[in-house]
């Protein structure tokens, strides 16, 4: 062997050993598990059946594809395994999905997220009204301010977290947070009083992250250390992982590095693919 491939080897090997690989859990992880999320405890399922696939204007792949009678259909197949977790959002027109999907589920049964776009104090409480009566429910189990991206988001967006804050006393939301789009954004997350739960981008490739995976797990290491609750996203790259499913959902359910994770499936049999995988890939070695 010359030295050019010697040394090549070599690099490959250290950079090998140098990745964190996941400590396997005792026992096997499924999409069913129950969590108990952020201060509040909110109880979620590990895996959430997103519906923000390309989301964007008040629509997203899943309300293009299925409309809101078959995402309804998604969400309760998913309830029927129990994955009761339903994550929404104001920009992915999806709220009426939720409105059919309580006609069939009690909604106590469920655990309903959604994120808001609000810019000032008065936009935050038209939407807290607004999203309630789209969804046909009393209270909102957790919001997000959505895409959250400036360093200083927690002194920009304080009239709107005022507003929220007051909306957890009035039991009209039970858990606050963000959905982080920037490492700076990220950084001030795992500081910040007010928040509870953070939804951030993570995956073993790196794909369609704020930046490499290595760079991130510390800072959702402190993030956890302080007691938020973290769920993932992005966790199969937004399909660009499509090859690498089991690996990227195998370090989802055992790295330890969030609490639960969104996946937005477009069909029933794309659930129960990633149901049955999630169960699979995490069973310890």
């Amino acid at each position: 062997m010359n030295r050019r491939k010697f040394l090549q080897r070599s690099l490959a090997a250290g950079a090998l050993m140098a990745w964190p690989m996941p400590a396997w859990p005792a026992e096997v992880r499924r999409a069913s598990d129950v969590i108990e999320l952020g201060p509040a405890k909110v109880k979620v399922s590990r895996m959430a059946i997103g519906s923000g696939t390309f989301g964007g204007g008040r629509s997203s792949n899943q309300m293009r594809k299925l409309g809101a009678d078959g995402l309804a259909d998604v969400w309760w197949n998913g309830y029927d395994q129990g994955v009761f977790f339903w994550d929404t959002a104001d920009t992915y027109g999806s709220h009426d999905a939720i409105k059919i999907a309580l006609k069939k589920v009690p909604r106590e049964k469920v655990t309903i997220l959604t994120k808001t776009e609000a810019r000032n104090a008065a936009q935050m409480k038209a939407d807290l009204d607004r999203f309630r009566q789209e969804m046909g429910t009393d209270y909102i189990d957790i919001i997000l301010l959505h895409s959250v991206m400036v360093p200083k988001w927690d002194e920009v967006n304080k009239p709107q977290m005022d507003v929220l804050s007051e909306a957890k006393e009035k039991k009209l939301v039970r858990s606050v947070g963000i959905s982080g789009h920037s490492v700076e954004a990220l950084k001030i997350a795992a500081k910040c009083p007010w928040l509870d739960i953070c939804l951030t981008r993570i995956n073993p490739a790196g794909v369609r992250m704020d930046a490499p995976t290595e760079t991130i797990l510390p800072i959702l290491a402190e993030m956890k250390a302080n007691g938020k609750g973290i769920m993932g996203m992005k966790i199969l790259g937004e399909g660009q992982l499509a090859e690498r499913v089991d690996e990227a959902l195998r370090f989802a359910v055992t790295k330890d590095a969030v609490h639960c994770f969104t996946i937005g499936c477009e069909s029933r049999t794309e659930f129960q693919d990633n149901f049955a995988r999630i169960a699979k890939v995490s069973q310890p070695h």
